[in-house]
């Protein structure tokens, strides 16, 4: 099981070699790699499989990625791996990712609704989410019907719940008073 804790360590390492050096587009690219190695079944279940001896799982790396664009992204899979956290890579790339976008000064909002939104309806709630936040946000968006209607959205710490579900449950709190 992915650990966040972990992976935001390792993400927040891994940015600051990238910020050091300018190489921020060399590890996303070599991050992106390994963390869609480390999702794939066969070969996720090979690097995080503790069986497997270390030295097979080094040669498949260097088999695998001959031309990492990085000696050091290499490295970070030789230690994932050396330490059984190589299933940590797609929760360090989104963490790096996130980390990249809050440098240059845009927030990232989960945002839930009960039904899928259109362009437009996105558009208006990226604008309405820029007004509280503050500042430019890039959006994830997913469905869960269990809301029922409305919206609830997460920028960092900040819950924004304006759903049905949320606004009955209070209602409901009300009355039973």
């Amino acid at each position: 099981m992915a650990n966040l804790r972990v992976a935001r360590r390792y993400a927040e390492a891994v940015f600051d070699l990238a910020r050091e050096s300018g190489s921020y587009d060399a590890w996303q690219r070599d991050l992106t790699t390994l963390a869609e190695t480390a999702s794939d079944p066969a070969t996720g279940f090979f690097f995080a499989n503790p069986s497997i001896p270390a030295d097979a799982k080094l040669n498949a790396l260097n088999t695998l990625f001959p031309d990492a664009e990085q000696q050091q992204a290499r490295n970070l899979a030789r230690l994932l791996i050396g330490r059984q956290r190589f299933q940590e890579l797609p929760l360090m790339l989104q963490t790096f990712e996130e980390l990249r976008l809050q440098e240059r000064g845009i927030a990232i909002a989960d945002v839930m609704t009960a039904v899928e939104l259109t362009p437009e309806e996105q558009a208006d709630v990226r604008r309405g989410l820029e007004r509280l936040a503050g500042r430019t946000i890039e959006m994830r968006t997913r469905v869960d019907p269990s809301i029922i209607g409305g919206i609830v959205a997460r920028i960092g710490d900040q819950l924004i719940d304006a759903s049905a579900a949320s606004q009955l449950r209070n209602l409901r709190m009300a009355l039973s008073r």
